[in-house]
Formats: C-alpha cells, structure tokens, sequence
C-alpha cells in the first residue's frame, strides 16, 4: 500500500501542493493557507499568499 504525504490545495484555483502534515485540514480536504480553508472571504481575498499562486 501507498501512502500519500503530499497533495495539491483543496481551493480549486490554488496551484499550491501542501504536505498532508503541514496542511490545515477543513471538512476532510487539505489546504495550504488559512485564507483557502476559508474561502478567500473578507481579509483573505488576496490569495494564499505563496509565491508564484495567485489564487483569490
């Protein structure tokens, strides 16, 4: 069996791959910034604020 330790942001339009031990987790999905486990709302527009991904 395979375990997976790495795997791409829950927010649709981040291009961000997290480490699932890094990562926030949030309804069983894994981000990689609290602004993408929230959905980018009020404060968090800005995107996830990772170099080279500008999800919003």
């Amino acid at each position: 069996m395979i375990a997976v330790t790495m795997m791409k942001c829950a927010c649709k339009p981040c291009l961000c791959v997290v480490s699932i031990a890094d990562a926030i987790e949030k309804n069983d999905q894994y981000y990689c910034s609290q602004a993408c486990a929230n959905g980018h709302v009020n404060e968090n527009k800005k995107g996830c604020g990772h170099k080279g991904c500008g999800c919003v």
